[in-house]
């Protein structure tokens, strides 16, 4: 179901003619320390993880990653608007840049 809602929101980004990019000005270490910190607890963050998410239905970043229509900017969208099955945490733009480059650095890894 998170799959779901994240995927259909990150189409929605892409039919308004976002391109895809990975120049985003961000610190993808920090990003993935912030993953590790605020999003584990139910996303799987990175491959090596010893236990699993507590939401089995919320989506691996890595495919998150890897979804055609995952964007910089379907990523800043939807870290912007409101998280019906998320927790609705506040991320400054700093560190929303960070998580957005992490994210974009696992595409195409598996």
């Amino acid at each position: 179901m998170a799959l779901a809602v994240a995927t259909a929101m990150l189409i929605a980004v892409a039919a308004h003619g976002q391109t895809p990019t990975s120049n985003v000005v961000g610190d993808p270490a920090k990003g993935r320390a912030l993953a590790l910190e605020e999003c584990s607890h139910c996303h799987l963050v990175e491959s090596r993880r010893a236990s699993p998410p507590l939401l089995p239905n919320a989506p691996p970043f890595i495919a998150i990653a890897n979804a055609k229509e995952t964007t910089a900017a379907s990523l800043s969208t939807f870290l912007n608007g409101p998280h019906p099955t998320m927790p609705n945490f506040i991320l400054s733009q700093t560190q929303q840049r960070d998580v957005i480059s992490y994210i974009l650095q696992l595409r195409s890894m598996r």
